[in-house]
């Protein structure tokens, strides 16, 4: 690690209460079993495994959809709160567009939600940035009024 981490899981775990029946004790499911990993600012996290290994469930923490039944998520060295705060401190892009992509969107649309959401820009400022983004990705001005799935 060189500088500021913007982003800490320690130990993280998610276990889930299985019932057995009414003369049974309850059982778990450990979905998630000590995560940890860090993230510095203008870095990217991937999270790689195979089906059933945790990653859905590490995303649902990490955005605090769920509450960690053990460990610690740290955001700017503070301990995360489900709430607004930390969806708007916290963004995750599935590598499925089709999952993260609404068809029904344009693809401006969809590049300027989160200034929308997150600045003061005005639309010719968060068009701007869109199209800066767009031609860093390699896509053509035009592909601003398109569909994802055109």
């Amino acid at each position: 690690m060189t500088g500021k981490v913007v982003l800490e899981g320690k130990s993280l775990a998610k276990f889930y209460p299985v019932s057995r029946g009414p003369f049974r004790a309850a059982d778990e499911v450990k979905a998630l079993n000590g995560a940890d990993f860090t993230l510095e600012p203008g870095k990217t996290l991937a999270v790689v495994g195979e089906s059933g290994c945790g990653k859905s469930t590490l995303a649902r923490l990490v955005t605090m959809i769920e509450e960690p039944s053990a460990g610690e998520l740290l955001i700017d060295g503070e301990a995360a709160i489900p709430g607004p705060k930390t969806r708007k401190a916290v963004q995750i892009v599935f590598q499925d567009p089709y999952g993260s992509l609404n068809p029904r969107h344009k693809i401006g649309t969809i590049l300027e939600e989160p200034l929308r959401l997150n600045t003061d820009d005005t639309p010719a400022e968060r068009r701007a940035k869109a199209e800066a983004m767009m031609a860093r990705v390699g896509l053509r001005p035009e592909h601003y009024d398109r569909y994802p799935h055109m």
